[in-house]
């Protein structure tokens, strides 16, 4: 009987420790998605890429253009063309084709790798920032990935707000 009373002492020793130490902890949360879109170094990288591929992407577009009519060209024409000529034609598209195919595979390549680079320059920014910001207001963690956060713990706006600020 004794047993049983010193042990039910101290978990309720241990329940009431442990609820004063989760009171005093504070926890943040952080939408890194919002942030990405959001937040105007973001939106600025966005807009750096969509200059500098811009070139490219209404080349590719070009020559899709000139594919489709090439195409279409061929199914409208293709059975009073001589066979020669036909062949001709076909062997024109396949490697107009095949050259198309290659400059989008190296367009997506190219896009994705600056891409990244980009990105990964604004979440650096944006780590710094949400560690100024848990410094600064004493945040004993703060989560960037979560499946559910409180709306009382999210500081995303603020974090925004602080890399609008930054500029």
């Amino acid at each position: 009987m004794k047993g049983i009373g010193i042990s039910t002492l101290a978990a309720l020793l241990l329940a009431a420790f442990a609820q004063t130490a989760v009171a005093e902890v504070k926890v943040g949360f952080v939408n890194s998605d919002r942030v990405m879109k959001e937040a105007p170094p973001a939106k600025r990288a966005q807009q750096k890429l969509e200059k500098e591929f811009e070139k490219r992407d209404q080349d590719l577009q070009r020559i899709a253009k000139q594919l489709q009519g090439m195409q279409e060209a061929l199914e409208k024409n293709g059975m009073t063309m001589a066979e020669g000529e036909r062949r001709n034609k076909e062997r024109e598209f396949n490697e107009l084709n095949r050259d198309f195919q290659r400059k989008q595979r190296e367009f997506r390549e190219d896009l994705n790798q600056r891409r990244n680079e980009e990105l990964a320059s604004v979440l650096d920014r944006a780590n710094k920032t949400i560690k100024q910001i848990a410094e600064a207001e004493k945040y004993d963690i703060i989560f960037q990935e979560a499946v559910y956060a409180s709306p009382r713990i999210d500081i995303t706006d603020k974090v925004i707000k602080a890399l609008t600020e930054a500029k």
